[in-house]
């Protein structure tokens, strides 16, 4: 990136915004932002939820209309009046939420609303279509068959799908919100190399991430954001990620690998899974989880550490081994069982399985206790609110009110109301998968303190993390999965990337100790 980055200095600046601002009702979302892209730059746009990057990109694409400030677009004025204007005149965005349809193959996908025609435009060239995606799918080096059914692919593939059709509207500018949150490794590498790709062409990109190691191999500049101001623009080579960090927060924030385990010798052992199977990739799985634990789980994508979880909170049928809660030995057919037995399970995919976004944050917070509020055939709605009020201000969950709708809450403080839900049933066995996936870092620090708070309390927490960093300084132990078995065992004493990397790649039938 050496090159790109000497080079990108010397680019002409294609979109210049100054002094930019916005108010909703209630909030001051820019206050006066420069920002700037230059041909052929990628410059990452970083801060925490809230900090106005959504909001400043909005206005850039014409979703959101600016209140005061200037756009200048290739040097000229420029007032984007919506998301096809902008588009129209060479300006897109993949969002981090795909919009795109399963049903239909990859061609159509890309140029739907845009389909070549014959005879007309009475009848569809899906040949000519075909052939139009395919030369465009090769031009930018993606292996994707352009005939087969979106829905089929990967969500790596359906991306580079997305960022596909963006492209074929012959763009100047590609703005990408958080476009690594849910790839693999390989499929981030392949990514970049678009990405560079498009930049060795001209295209100036915009990249939003809360991944802030991957920022120093991508991106040319980096802008920090913090409650709807510009904090500063670097080249990126000028900046640490710890300096980052602490522009986008206001305070300092280790990420230091935990060194010793804080469970006690004599912790008792809660929970106990004994040669589990579950499907194809829950196999033969034992492991113990004690008192005031945190136990990390490693491995790669499609390892089986969620699928294993599945199976203990009873949504993936158990088709062989034991479960013991306590020393007693339990049946768990379905969520409904775990959650008796005090087992509950954090979903990584929060919206979908953990919480339901278009109710308030006070029905999301009960919804699990419901008959705790009873008062006769009647809900104790004073007794919710009380309760409610109560773990707002233990879990420090920035609402405006138990009344707000929990799709306007950011990813960090929804992740704190699903656990809020499960303290207020009172369970101390918690499964987190994924935890801190799409949530800022000064967001990710206050979920850290919240388990280790929990903890303390004498919970107990299995931690899945693709994460290494967050495994290291999270976990008094550590487990590694790869295939559908555990390959490794590691105190966090022991511990290290290349140790976790090694047992995740063993791809061996017998589970290893490091004493």
């Amino acid at each position: 990136m050496a090159e790109t980055r000497a080079a990108s200095a010397e680019r002409r600046t294609i979109l210049s915004m100054k002094r930019i601002d916005k108010r909703f009702t209630g909030v001051h979302a820019l206050r006066k932002v420069d920002f700037d892209l230059a041909e052929g730059e990628i410059h990452a746009l970083v801060g925490e939820n809230g900090a106005g990057k959504s909001t400043l990109m909005k206005v850039i694409v014409g979703i959101n209309q600016k209140d005061a400030g200037e756009i200048h677009y290739l040097g000229h004025l420029f007032n984007p009046r919506d998301p096809k204007h902008a588009l129209d005149m060479g300006i897109g965005i993949i969002h981090q939420e795909l919009n795109m349809m399963d049903h239909l193959s990859v061609a159509e996908n890309i140029f739907i609303g845009r389909e070549s025609a014959m005879m007309g435009g009475l009848l569809l060239d899906k040949k000519a279509q075909t052939r139009r995606a395919g030369e465009l799918l090769e031009r930018l080096g993606m292996n994707i068959d352009p005939t087969e059914r979106l829905g089929r692919l990967t969500v790596g593939k359906q991306q580079m799908v997305e960022i596909a059709k963006a492209v074929s509207h012959e763009l100047r500018i590609l703005i990408l919100d958080e476009p690594t949150a849910a790839l693999t490794d390989a499929e981030i590498e392949d990514l970049f190399l678009i990405m560079r790709d498009l930049a060795s062409k001209g295209v100036g990109m915009i990249h939003i991430s809360h991944r802030l190691d991957e920022i120093h191999q991508i991106a040319d500049r980096v802008t920090v954001m913090r409650d709807g101001e510009r904090v500063e623009t670097k080249a990126i080579s000028e900046v640490t990620k710890q300096q980052i960090i602490n522009m986008m927060v206001g305070r300092v924030i280790y990420e230091q690998p935990k060194t010793h385990s804080g469970v006690r010798p004599d912790a008792p052992v809660v929970l106990k899974v004994t040669a589990l199977n579950a499907g194809p990739l829950v196999r033969d799985v034992s492991f113990e989880l004690h008192q005031g634990e945190i136990l990390g789980v490693a491995g790669l994508m499609g390892s089986g550490r969620t699928e294993t979880a599945r199976a203990i909170f009873g949504a993936d049928e158990i088709q062989g081994g034991t479960i013991e809660v306590r020393g007693r030995r339990v049946s768990i057919h379905s969520p409904e069982d775990a959650v008796d037995c005090g087992i509950v399970y954090l979903s990584e995919d929060r919206k979908r399985f953990g919480l339901a976004v278009n109710l308030n944050v006070k029905d999301n917070m009960a919804m699990a206790s419901y008959e705790d509020f009873r008062r006769g055939p009647f809900v104790n709605a004073a007794k919710i609110r009380k309760v409610g009020d109560t773990y707002v201000d233990r879990l420090k969950i920035k609402t405006p009110s138990l009344e707000q709708l929990l799709r306007n809450l950011s990813g960090g403080n929804q992740q704190k109301v699903v656990i809020a839900k499960w303290l207020i049933r009172n369970c101390d066995i918690l499964i987190f998968d994924e935890p801190t996936r799409g949530i800022d870092v000064g967001a990710k620090s206050e979920i850290y303190t919240l388990m280790n708070e929990l903890t303390r309390e004498g919970k107990s927490i299995i931690m899945i993390s693709s994460e290494l960093p967050e495994i290291l300084r999270m976990s008094d132990r550590i487990i590694v999965m790869c295939e559908g078995r555990l390959t490794g065992e590691i105190p966090i004493e022991k511990a290290s990337q290349e140790a976790i990397m090694e047992y995740g790649t063993m791809g061996r039938q017998t589970v290893l100790k490091r004493s």
